[in-house]
């Protein structure tokens, strides 16, 4: 039933669920009732089903915010092979742990996919691996310089401003955060922590209660630590879910060539546009990458031919995705006798 239904969009209850928890991916049964205007036990049936079926899952974020905008170690590549190869060769990008984001585009011979990778190294995917594959027509790849927009930041435009304040958690204290770790994505952490965030990676909406389960650490200390990851804004989270279901079906990748002088704040516009869900300056000749969701190719003409205007883009390449073939992490598995799913959509934020 729910494989019959995967390209039906959403009722609008359902969209407004969908985005509150992008506003926060542990937000409580509870609070989404009060600012929705819902029952909580209407929030807690809803989110229920969303999340049984696999239509909506809160996961961990695979690639953080790195501090100040910066370099974080991503690779974008852009990979054409022979026809009839595409699947083959993305089963085995698929495969790799470093690899958390594969799109197919309508052409029928390219991928677009996002590797890790530390900043300046002579990946062996890039340098040997793919080259020598003989599937492979051509490969570019492009390092990413600044982040301007995530998709885990991106938030879908059914609710209203102050609704989206009040489902929002307060904003990180910059103190605590400084405290954090030092590293990249803000997500390096002790033993303990480290245990917590690989729990929650696949299912970011785990109770205290299971999490102390799944890693064996007392409830209390795991409330704890978890208070501490919020206030440090540390623990980042996405919502899986096929734009699809939103009544988005377009999603479009934006190769773009800006002048110096126009990048930063062509890069910001970009960020801040309700469609783009993520916005990346780069190396190589398209010095701005996008990605945007849209609900249909006449929105995404606009998009072109009207918000582009007078942002200092003297070049454009377009290309819409047919798939998204990988998103991680991947489902986790119940712990045989443990307490997960119950708890966690009713008392989500502990």
């Amino acid at each position: 039933m729910a494989h019959a239904s995967t390209d039906s969009v959403l009722s609008l209850t359902d969209q407004r669920l969908v985005a509150a928890l992008q506003c926060d991916g542990r937000l409580t049964a509870e609070r989404a009732a009060h600012v929705l205007g819902l029952s909580p036990a209407t929030v807690r049936r809803r989110l229920h089903a969303l999340a049984a079926d696999g239509t909506v899952r809160v996961v961990v974020s695979p690639v953080a915010r790195p501090r100040a905008g910066g370099s974080a170690g991503a690779l974008f590549l852009r990979i054409r092979v022979l026809r009839g190869k595409l699947d083959t060769i993305v089963a085995a990008l698929a495969a790799r742990e470093d690899i958390p984001f594969i799109d197919v585009t309508t052409s029928g011979d390219e991928i677009f996919a996002v590797a890790r990778t530390e900043p300046g190294s002579r990946d062996p995917l890039v340098f040997r691996q793919l080259p020598s594959t003989q599937a492979v027509t051509s490969l570019e790849s492009a390092t990413i310089l600044h982040v301007f927009r995530l998709t885990s930041e991106w938030q879908h435009q059914v609710l209203t401003g102050p609704e989206r304040a009040a489902l929002s958690p307060p904003r990180p204290d910059p103190e605590a955060a400084a405290s954090g770790s030092p590293g990249p994505y803000g997500v390096d952490t002790d033993a303990l922590e480290q245990s917590l965030i690989d729990v929650l990676t696949g299912d970011a909406r785990l109770s205290a209660a299971a999490l102390a389960t799944r890693t064996g650490h007392p409830e209390s200390t795991v409330r704890r630590r978890l208070a501490q990851l919020t206030a440090q804004g540390r623990l980042i989270t996405q919502v899986l879910v096929d734009p699809r279901r939103l009544g988005l079906p377009i999603e479009a990748k934006l190769l773009l060539q800006v002048a110096p002088d126009h990048l930063a704040a062509a890069g910001q516009a970009l960020a801040d546009h309700p469609s783009v869900h993520g916005a990346f300056a780069t190396s190589g000749p398209s010095n701005l990458h996008a990605a945007a969701y849209f609900p249909d190719l006449t929105a995404l003409y606009g998009f072109l031919s009207r918000d582009l205007v007078g942002l200092g883009i003297t070049h454009v390449e377009t290309a819409i995705v047919s798939r998204a073939a990988k998103r991680t992490p991947a489902p986790v598995q119940p712990v045989p006798g443990g307490r997960d799913r119950a708890n966690a959509t009713s008392k989500s934020r502990n």
